[in-house]
């Protein structure tokens, strides 16, 4: 019996792209968050990187099509949606906590630091929330 070599690296990652289908449904899982945490429609489409007409054209069922920027966007989105229904065990304390000051951010809410509307304010948030939450 020879000796066969074992490779001892871990191969490097690919992450699947979302697919259209994919990014839909992560679109229609949002509209009904933001629903939940209460925003206007001009703080959602913020969120989005939209301008409010469009986001309202899309709200009503009509979307367009959903680049990769967006699909990051839904994904960051969802990621501190999660993050808090691990953390909270109550739905009122899921929901409301994005709009509740705290002292992480400089005593602003994660809502208003999302409002930065930057791809990274978004990051940021699904960061901290991931930390809190703990090791997977």
């Amino acid at each position: 019996m020879a000796l066969q070599p074992v490779t001892t690296c871990a191969p490097d990652f690919v992450p699947a792209k979302i697919t259209d289908e994919e990014g839909g449904a992560m679109l229609r899982a949002v509209l009904n968050l933001f629903g939940k945490w209460d925003i206007t429609d001009e703080e959602a489409a913020v969120l989005l990187d939209l301008p409010v007409r469009t986001y309202r054209r899309w709200k009503a069922g009509q979307p367009g099509r959903i680049n990769r920027d967006m699909k990051a966007r839904l994904s960051n989105l969802l990621g501190v949606h999660k993050a808090l229904r691990i953390i909270f065990s109550e739905p009122d304390r899921t929901y409301g906590w994005i709009k509740a000051r705290n002292t992480a951010f400089g005593d602003r809410s994660a809502l208003d630091i999302m409002l930065g509307g930057d791809l990274t304010d978004l990051m940021r948030v699904r960061r901290y929330v991931d930390a809190e939450r703990g090791a997977w």
